[in-house]
């Protein structure tokens, strides 16, 4: 067998560019409570046994049976735990010590005892089968419950070997390929790595902005006016005749008219132009925001899905920049309502989401610019407006000559003064009811605007209420390996009973997301894997890319070595928790693959750094794959000899324990 030359799968001190992680931190799927009863350790530990933590399984279960729960359902579970995933040969030394007294110690199986019906099945496995009973075996495998079924099939297919073998894996796969698309998986695998959204908001009402000079200019004018009015009456009275009182009775109705007419149409207007300046395209283009942070990762969301959400029947181009006003002070807003405290973007996509979509509802209903209709000023506004200002001209007209002629010069003084404090006392008025008005009309869209947010957020939600749980994905994923695997040992034209073990390294991929329980592994929405297939004549090397959430696969490398061609294994970064695994060929180059990425930021209260890079690596089966591979390492195709000599020295003291278990 040759040995070709390696290309490195990732370069160790390159970056793998993977997401933000998400926790769910709202869920106690793994969390102990403080002083755990042995039925609660138990408990957890088949959680962890079910997300393929097996290391932890293990301890979770010793430490249950060491606090004196033993039932025949934890001893099933404690040699599950013990097999799973690997052959009797590949059991060090003290797992297989282990092993006889976890067997010598059973006590009498009660054939009444669903599970200590359970527990015979796995001890009869332990024995070798011969291919006249294989057909016997299986029958009796399949006579168990759901539960003991599933769990034989899916972590002790390797445990056997020959005819029997071979068949275990052929249930084992068939079982893999179900589970794999199980539970709709398709439409739901994305959910996992989904944060929870953040809750809507709006922007509050803007309070009241009226200066004080306003105020004071609509007061002190009143007054001025008032007293010039009155002034004039008086004027006007010594003259004895009724027409000037009727002319300064038309004008106060006249200027009351207008002030009605105009104060509506100042509103209006004002109102249509700052409607127009929120979707009016900006005139310069505004600087970036900083990279990386909170308002520039906002500026992506938006030109996303203004890129995609495109009307029907709209030229991309012409709706981008048609909308790039709007799409401006959507930004804006957004960025306001959540830069202040630590909200990843991730959690406000589905309100940009929201946003951009109902911008493209609005505009193929062509009600984007509804507003302009609904702020076009009403003939009874031009009316008041129009016909106000001519009654007041009109009385004017009868009233200033009957002033003047009653008193040149006071007259004249006080007809000034009645103009001179009405204008400003009118215009700064119409600023002040302007301004009532926005802050009802605002409180009005904001009530709309926080319903419809506040509706869209709830649909979101009931989208994501089927998120799949961690056993879930610990499932798909153990199954898309399984089939891999399967998949693999058909290429190579090998039977499962060739194959003297298959081990995985596994990492995430470039620009993947992940995301995981408190207390769990991570959980990658792709992966790069490294499997190893054991057999006689050497290593089997098959490098291949996972798409999770679509479950598909492409082999990147197949690479063929015999166990003399390993020189060295190694795992850097542990200290760091940036951990690269490394297999060095003779007359090769590295084999590189970043396995973990350090990550403090997602952490709980509760949780230790290292232990969560030890839980992620437990389910990526790291640690029996460098077991192997170092032994491969160190000593070559002897190690498989010696392991197989090793382990049949123990395995036959085991043999008269399982004889009189099974008597």
């Amino acid at each position: 067998m040759t040995t070709p030359t390696a290309t490195n799968v990732a370069q160790g001190d390159a970056h793998v560019d993977v997401q933000a992680g998400v926790v769910h931190g709202d869920v106690n799927f793994y969390r102990l409570p403080p002083n755990p009863s042995p039925e609660e350790q138990f408990a957890s530990a088949l959680k962890y046994l079910d997300a393929r933590v097996r290391d932890q399984a293990r301890r979770l279960i010793e430490e249950a049976i060491a606090g004196g729960y033993v039932t025949t359902e934890v001893q099933f579970y404690r040699l599950i735990a013990l097999l799973s995933g690997r052959t009797l040969r590949q059991l060090a030394t003290e797992e297989l010590d282990r092993l006889t007294a976890i067997c010598a110690s059973l006590p009498h199986l009660d054939d009444h005892d669903e599970w200590a019906a359970g527990l015979k099945v796995i001890i009869r496995l332990l024995e070798p089968v011969r291919a006249t009973e294989t057909e016997l075996v299986v029958k009796e495998i399949d006579a168990l419950n759901q539960r003991q079924r599933v769990g034989i099939y899916g972590h002790l297919e390797a445990l056997l070997e020959g005819a029997m073998q071979d068949e275990m894996w052929r249930k084992s796969v068939a079982l893999a390929e179900s589970q794999r698309t199980a539970g709709d998986r398709f439409s739901r695998v994305w959910k996992f790595f989904h944060p929870a959204p953040a809750q809507p908001r709006t922007l509050p009402v803007q309070p009241a902005a009226v200066p004080l000079r306003d105020w004071l200019r609509a007061g002190a004018g009143a007054v001025m006016f008032t007293i010039a009015v009155v002034q004039m009456i008086v004027l006007v009275a010594t003259r004895g005749t009724l027409n000037p009182f009727l002319g300064l009775l038309a004008g106060l109705i006249g200027l009351a008219a207008f002030c009605v007419g105009g104060a509506d149409r100042y509103y209006r207007r004002t109102r249509l132009h700052a409607k127009e300046a929120q979707i009016r395209p900006p005139r310069q283009r505004r600087r970036e925001a900083p990279p990386g942070g909170f308002a520039r990762k906002v500026d992506r969301l938006f030109d996303r899905y203004f890129g995609r959400y495109v009307p029907k029947g709209t030229d991309r181009m012409y709706w981008l920049k048609q909308t790039a006003g709007i799409r401006r002070h959507l930004r804006d807003e957004v960025v306001e309502l959540y830069r202040e405290q630590r909200i990843e973007v991730d959690r406000i996509a589905w309100l940009v989401r929201y946003l951009v979509g109902d911008v493209r509802e609005q505009w193929e209903r062509d009600t984007l610019t509804a507003y302009r209709q609904q702020l076009r000023i009403p003939a009874r506004t031009k009316a008041l407006y129009v016909g106000g200002l001519a009654l007041l001209a009109v009385g004017g007209l009868w009233v200033v000559p009957a002033v003047v002629v009653s008193a040149p010069l006071s007259g004249a003084g006080w007809l000034l003064l009645a103009g001179a404090s009405a204008v400003p006392a009118v215009r700064s008025s119409f600023r002040i009811i302007a301004e009532r008005r926005r802050i009802a009309d605002d409180q009005a869209e904001r009530d709309d605007k926080d319903t419809a947010r506040w509706a869209a957020y709830d649909r979101w939600c009931h989208k994501l209420s089927d998120k799949p749980s961690d056993t879930e994905m610990a499932a798909w994923l153990e199954s898309d390996r399984k089939v891999l695997v399967d998949e693999a040992i058909q290429q190579y034209r090998l039977r499962p009973s060739h194959v003297i073990a298959h081990a995985f390294i596994e990492a995430p991929a470039p620009s993947c997301k992940k995301a995981r329980y408190p207390q769990g592994p991570w959980r990658y929405s792709r992966y790069r894997l490294l499997l190893f297939l054991l057999t006689d004549d050497g290593v089997r090397q098959v490098n291949i890319d996972l798409d999770f959430e679509t479950a598909a696969s492409h082999t990147t490398q197949r690479l063929n070595y015999r166990f003399d061609a390993v020189a060295a294994v190694r795992i850097d970064g542990i200290a760091t928790r940036q951990q690269t695994f490394e297999l060095t060929l003779f007359n090769g180059e590295p084999i590189s693959i970043r396995v973990s990425e350090p990550d403090n930021e997602t952490l709980q209260h509760d949780e230790n750094p290292t232990k969560i890079a030890e839980l992620s690596l437990d389910a990526a089966g790291l640690n029996h794959t460098l077991h192997v591979l170092e032994g491969i390492a160190a000593e070559g195709k002897e190690w498989v000899k010696h392991r197989r000599h090793r382990a049949d020295e123990k395995l036959a003291n085991l043999a008269s324990t399982i004889r009189g278990l099974l008597d």
